[in-house]
């Protein structure tokens, strides 16, 4: 059985992905009635003041739809860094395109951000494993922390899986014929305050169990290495540290959950704050 001081760490987790209270400080953004971010009362501001016809009143801001295609356009003048990856910006992760906004443009516009992330697991005698990488250095965001072994957004034009598939070529050297064998396990969705702006996250989660010789291998430069970790090591160093990437935590106590590591009350107490 773990201790309190675990179980609250485990639970500090999970609450560091819901921080933010909306609408809060900020405007909700409509276009044509279809509520689709937040902005900031600045961002309001800079968007009403490049583009007069976003109208910025006391309860929201509402654009035209002929705007949606100028997103990035928008985004740009209003001075917000880019990354050159479109998203798909809805008003609901299940819900059609209503456009696109650069990735890096998600965080300031409140847009839903849609991520995959695949447990890598190998079944030995000895017990469950885990494969975790380590971020690169030099990433953009949360660099050094440890990771999923594949971990991404969902492109513009692209379904979960279909991302999942991507990325684990990408970032693994998972083949896609092995990579198909994944398993959607979980779907998780926050609301985040975080330095780049206001995390809007629906993650999926899923599950494949790997033959005992494959090797992953870092191949886009994102992460550092790889580690096969024993389940009672990831257990250990989620329940003592702030090792692992933030939306890492939420996907790892779900499967520490379904593999019984966490019983009774315990279970019981994390799940509920996991379903929140």
């Amino acid at each position: 059985m773990a201790s309190d001081t675990e179980i609250a760490k485990l639970l500090a987790h999970i609450a560091a992905c819901r921080t933010a209270v909306l609408p809060g400080a900020r405007l909700p953004l409509y276009a044509n009635g279809r509520h689709f971010g937040y902005l900031t009362q600045a961002n309001a501001a800079r968007l009403a003041a490049i583009e007069p016809s976003a109208v910025v009143t006391a309860d929201r801001v509402e654009m035209p739809a002929a705007l949606l295609p100028r997103l990035n356009g928008l985004a740009a003048a209003m001075g917000i860094r880019v990354r050159a990856e479109d998203f798909d910006v809805r008003e609901d992760a299940e819900g059609p395109s209503l456009g696109v906004l650069d990735r890096g443009a998600l965080p300031s516009f409140g847009v839903i951000g849609v991520g995959v992330h695949l447990n890598g697991l190998v079944r030995r005698a000895d017990g469950l494993h885990v494969w975790v990488a380590k971020r690169a250095a030099n990433k953009k965001l949360d660099p050094g922390k440890l990771d999923h072994l594949v971990a991404g957004g969902v492109p513009a034009g692209y379904s979960p899986f279909q991302a999942l598939l991507k990325e684990a070529e990408e970032e693994a050297g998972l083949p896609e014929a092995m990579a198909k064998q994944a398993r959607q396990v979980a779907r998780f969705r926050y609301n985040m305050e975080r330095p780049e702006g206001l995390r809007r996250d629906v993650l999926y989660a899923y599950d494949i169990e790997l033959p005992d010789n494959f090797m992953p291998h870092p191949m886009d430069g994102e992460v550092e290495s790889f580690a096969l970790w024993p389940l009672a090591r990831v257990a250990e160093v989620l329940a003592t540290t702030d090792e692992f990437k933030f939306n890492v935590a939420l996907v790892l106590i779900d499967l520490l959950l379904r593999e019984g590591v966490y019983t009774g009350t315990q279970a019981e107490i994390l799940r509920a704050a996991l379903e929140e």
